[in-house]
């Protein structure tokens, strides 16, 4: 019997991992440098979370979620996106007052596997808690322009819009609900029955919402708090340099958003799928949860999609395979002094001929060798060039190289 993985997951090997290994390096260090520490929530929580929180009438809900029953008669759910739990966290210690979170794992939706798309699916994001002014916005927004873009990810934009707050989105709803009801005969099935469920949701449909570019704009109907606010928004990331195109029919696909949503594409993925990321502004989702009226924004990043849109080389991720023609306890020893200095070292333990050792330099990929002849010197093998150093002299020479 040969096992394959379920449909719609992958396992991912070197060499490709390395693209990964390195997107989530970059995160940590992105996450670092604007003050969100890490978070861990369970993969799988309670199914009332997510309807309550997502929204039960968004596709994720009524069709995406892995729900099971535990042997307790439990209705659990494998975590399909990342806000809901954290925001339960959030509550759960008690609303702490501001806070921020990081955060990075794997999701779960039931959807039809098709390229960037699939079943068990890698997110990092962030959430900003207990803030109201749109710097936290810009903020994120921010963070999350810099990553994309450190990572390498082409053809990045930036889209935004706002979807106002519980004062001024119930009569924008209105607008558009007798929009959508006369075009109605041009809907999908789905789009139909969504017009009085929650029409906003018909523009965020791939079936439909490329039919309604002339629908109604939720900017249009902004209270005088929430078009500040945009305006704010807006105006902040223009001095921050980062660039965005408004977008009046992103809505995002969960029905806790106010007032800022974004969403970043790469132009180079095929069209039905190259939203690498987005995110919003949600105020009102812990009160939906049973916690304190707190306000947050955040975002999620699909790092599937992200290594999918970069040109990054994909590396050994190594620093040098080590040779010894001293045997490999001499190796082992070798190899332990250059990673005490910061160096990723690799070699044989098995006392493999050196000839063999050289084959296995070759495989790992990387492009330098380092050949120990018990001497206290090692060669340096790189590109065709050679030289012989000292082992305590091997790190500055790799610092030197790297410039």
């Amino acid at each position: 019997m040969s096992f394959q993985p379920p449909r719609g997951t992958d396992d991912i090997l070197p060499p490709e991992s390395e693209a990964w290994r390195r997107a989530l390096a970059i995160w940590d260090e992105w996450a670092r440098l604007y003050g969100f520490p890490l978070v861990m929530t369970p993969i799988f929580e309670s199914t009332d979370l997510f309807e309550r929180g997502v929204g039960d009438t968004t596709e994720m809900v009524t069709k995406q979620m892995y729900t099971f029953e535990d042997q307790g008669g439990r209705s659990l759910t494998l975590r399909p996106e990342g806000t809901a739990g954290v925001v339960r966290a959030y509550i759960g210690a008690g609303s702490p007052g501001v806070w921020k979170g990081a955060y990075s794992g794997p999701f779960f939706r039931y959807e039809r596997p098709q390229g960037a798309r699939r079943r068990q699916f890698w997110q990092v994001g962030v959430e900003y808690l207990d803030v109201e002014s749109p710097r936290a916005d810009a903020e994120v927004i921010e963070l999350a322009h810099r990553y994309l873009s450190e990572v390498g990810v082409q053809g990045l934009e930036l889209l935004l819009n706002s979807l106002g707050d519980r004062k001024c989105r119930p009569g924008y709803v209105e607008v558009l609900r007798g929009y959508l009801r006369d075009r109605s005969s041009d809907l999908s099935e789905q789009g139909v029955e969504l017009i009085e469920q929650n029409p906003l949701r018909v523009l965020d449909s791939k079936a439909d919402g490329p039919k309604l570019t002339d629908a109604p704009r939720s900017a249009d109907h902004l209270c005088d708090a929430c078009a500040e606010h945009y305006a704010t928004t807006k105006a902040l990331l223009s001095d921050l340099g980062v660039p965005y195109t408004e977008d009046p029919t992103l809505v995002r696909g969960l029905d806790y958003y106010t007032r800022t949503t974004f969403e970043y594409v790469s132009n180079d993925l095929d069209a039905s799928q190259n939203a690498v990321g987005g995110g919003g502004r949600y105020d009102g989702l812990s009160e939906s949860l049973g916690g304190p009226p707190v306000p947050g924004v955040g975002f999620a990043l699909g790092l599937d999609r992200i290594v999918l849109s970069t040109e990054a080389p994909v590396g050994s991720g190594i620093d040098a395979y080590l040779v010894s023609e001293a045997g490999p306890d001499d190796a082992l020893r070798i190899a332990s002094r250059l990673r005490d200095a910061g160096l990723a070292i690799d070699f044989d333990t098995e006392g493999r001929s050196v000839k063999a050792q050289f084959r296995a330099a070759r495989r790992s990929g990387s492009d330098i060798t380092l050949v120990w002849k018990g001497s206290g010197r090692v060669d340096v093998q790189s590109e065709g060039d050679r030289l012989e150093l000292e082992v305590e002299d091997v790190p500055g020479w790799f610092k030197e190289r790297s410039g």
